[in-house]
């Protein structure tokens, strides 16, 4: 499941989705926050250009809002539910909940935009030699 070649595996990693050799981002805590969403423009090892057009991570905008969405009613049903806290207490913690793992939620939704489109390749070096 978490195994390298999983489309899960690197979208919770973080790593290339091609080759899944290395880290997309300059800095690996997301929680370093001048540098949270700053990736490498190219892999290391096999090349893949991460910006695959013009505004390409625009469409992790979307992915962003559901995870928020999940991560809120997450924090909502553990907090009112679970806890038996009141409404308000509720709405607090669903906003100190997206506050807190925004960072993550960016790096997350970023991942899971780009596995989207570009699948894991065990064969990229030889693939990649052939385009040459």
């Amino acid at each position: 499941m978490f195994t390298k070649g999983s489309k899960l595996s690197s979208m919770i990693k973080g790593t290339c989705p091609r080759c899944q050799e290395e880290s997309m981002y300059e800095v690996s805590n997301p929680y370093y926050l001048s540098k949270a969403v700053k990736m490498h423009e190219n892999c290391s090892h096999c090349h893949l250009h991460y910006a695959i057009e013009p505004s390409f991570f625009y469409g992790a905008m979307y992915v962003s809002y559901g995870l928020g969405v999940a991560f809120a009613v997450a924090a909502f049903i553990i907090s009112h539910v679970f806890i038996g806290a009141d409404l308000k207490i509720s709405f607090l913690a669903i906003m100190a909940t997206l506050i807190v793992f925004m960072p993550v939620i960016m790096r997350l939704s970023r991942n899971i935009w780009i596995n989207f489109f570009v699948s894991y390749d065990k064969n990229w070096k030889t693939n990649h030699q052939k385009k040459l």
